[in-house]
């Protein structure tokens, strides 16, 4: 028999009584505390000129360039929380099954509200009063934007983690088929801002990429079926592509870097310089999601 379909993949529950605050209290505490240790550390400790790149390539440090590295901070620092939020989400699951006992992580949003905050009032205390240069409000404001953001995605796989840790891996396989549209598809502009790559070359890797993608997600699909693992929902697929591509994939950058420029990345590595090519790639991204989860209900009825 094929598994019963669950909808709470990502841990999307709604109670509010004051047991799962406080449970999402224990949470919340660190989670604020080792982000903020992070923008600490990025603008008040670290060597700026190679944590940012100041004067790289003629980057001054409140050009655009740089001021997109400042941001991206908050995703890298998002990129962080996720997997550390999600190890040890994990390791208090199978601590419980091995004790036979139930374990309910706390809802990704109670975390998440009570991050928030200290997040707005720490991270523009940081980035807005240390070091040289100290970031003007806009700087400080997109910092606080990009990491609440990031953050929202970060907490979502915790509850899977520590209830369904299987499930979760089968997840990670298919939202690794919508990392090349999210990343790739951006390379058709690439031309056209002097990068040294013909236009058919970037046409070619863009729509080769959602080719592959779409390729790997009908693999992973017949492993489901081999499997008799039911889909996901299609908005649960997209969730988790958005965290390995714009969460998983900058902490990888960051983190494999040399140990003497240990720098974040532009957001230009990650997105495009077009909003409407941005846009894109998400509709792209989110068509394969819903298509493949489709594809996959068609065939759970036709076998049953």
């Amino acid at each position: 028999m094929i598994e019963s379909r669950r909808y709470g993949e990502l841990g999307l529950t709604w109670s509010l009584g004051p047991v799962e605050w406080k449970r999402a209290l224990l949470f919340a505490v660190p989670v604020s505390l080792s982000i903020l240790g992070l923008f600490y550390y990025w603008f008040a400790v670290a060597d700026r000129y190679a944590i940012f790149l100041y004067y790289h390539l003629g980057a001054t440090p409140l050009c655009g360039l740089t001021g997109s590295r400042y941001w991206m901070s908050g995703l890298v620092a998002s990129g962080a929380v996720m997997v550390a939020y999600t190890s040890v989400s994990w390791l208090i699951g199978r601590i419980a099954a091995v004790r036979h006992r139930d374990y309910s992580s706390p809802a990704w949003w109670h975390v998440w509200m009570l991050c928030v905050a200290p997040l707005v009032f720490g991270i523009p205390l940081i980035t807005m009063t240390v070091n040289w240069p100290t970031l003007p409000f806009s700087n400080a404001t997109a910092c606080v934007v990009a990491t609440l953001v990031g953050l929202a995605f970060a907490l979502v796989p915790g509850s899977c983690a520590a209830q369904r840790p299987s499930e979760l891996g089968w997840l990670t396989l298919d939202g690794v088929g919508l990392m090349p549209s999210l990343l790739l598809l951006r390379a058709i502009e690439l031309p056209g801002r002097g990068i040294r790559v013909s236009a058919p070359v970037a046409y070619l890797g863009a729509l080769g990429g959602i080719f592959a993608g779409a390729i790997w997600l009908c693999v992973t699909t017949g492993l489901r079926a081999w499997r008799r693992k039911s889909p996901p929902r299609a908005s649960t697929l997209f969730a988790l592509g958005l965290c390995l591509s714009y969460l998983m994939m900058p902490l990888v950058h960051h983190l494999t870097t040399p140990t003497e420029y240990r720098y974040i990345s532009a957001a230009s590595n990650f997105f495009a310089f077009s909003a409407g090519l941005q846009f894109a790639a998400f509709l792209v991204a989110a068509i394969l999601a819903i298509g493949i989860t489709r594809l996959r209900l068609r065939l759970i009825r036709r076998r049953i």
